[in-house]
């Protein structure tokens, strides 16, 4: 069986820089990886699973919050990614948001943020580094728990957002200590997981190797359920 394809959603800004290494990530994990952004278009149906990826904060037009002056927004990623969202969902592809995907994820399920995090969670320390200096709590018995183990997590973190009120069928999977949401998930079908941090950059830890595992599994999973299709080729 050929490797599962993974469409990998990315910035116009970053996406050079950060599409590779998530790419990496998911070839060690067995799938082979597309980047997805507003210059180019994919059909659902010719991939079998998807990555929010991380970047610009998501605009609070689409959940009713308020704009902050800090805030660096892409508003035709934002429409292009909440669209990916709900055609995943509809067409069964399992979904791993990581830091903006995360919250793109419960945004696009009728959940909020928090713009200012740090400014609400007043306990949760802010590192702002690529390297696992913050801990963050796995909540037990989710799904998160039993692909990683519920003991706590080293991670990095380069977030200001995180979320606030959860979407339609979503659950929290981890906080820091100081409270702030720091990944969610979907209770069913299909697979769908968001983490605040940035398990790319980790890809030397197994417990974060195990995420993108997770994923690929979900989407040969549902690839096998499905007639056989055209893939798109890969762009490593």
């Amino acid at each position: 069986m050929t490797r599962p394809v993974i469409a990998v959603t990315t910035s116009r800004r970053s996406g050079w820089r950060i599409f590779p290494l998530v790419a990496l990530n998911v070839a060690l994990a067995g799938g082979r990886s597309v980047r997805w952004d507003v210059a180019r278009d994919i059909d659902i149906a010719a991939i079998d699973g998807v990555i929010i990826g991380g970047g610009d904060d998501i605009s609070p037009d689409l959940y009713g919050g308020h704009l902050v002056t800090s805030a660096r927004l892409d508003p035709a990623r934002d429409k292009m990614e909440r669209g990916i969202v709900e055609a995943s969902f509809a067409a069964g592809k399992p979904v791993l948001g990581i830091c903006r995907g995360s919250q793109m994820l419960n945004v696009a399920l009728g959940g909020t943020l928090h713009q200012d995090a740090y400014g609400v969670y007043e306990d949760s320390r802010h590192h702002r580094t690529i390297l696992p200096r913050k801990t963050v709590c796995v909540e037990p018995l989710t799904r998160l728990a039993a692909i990683a183990g519920e003991s706590p997590m080293r991670v990095n973190a380069l977030h200001t957002q995180a979320v606030s009120d959860l979407g339609r069928g979503l659950r929290v999977a981890a906080r820091d200590p100081g409270g702030m949401i720091q990944a969610i998930e979907r209770t069913r079908d299909p697979f769908a997981l968001g983490v605040q941090w940035h398990p790319e950059h980790l890809f030397y830890a197994r417990r974060q190797r195990r995420l993108f595992r997770a994923l690929v599994a979900a989407a040969r999973a549902a690839r096998a359920a499905e007639p056989q299709l055209t893939r798109v080729d890969s762009e490593m």
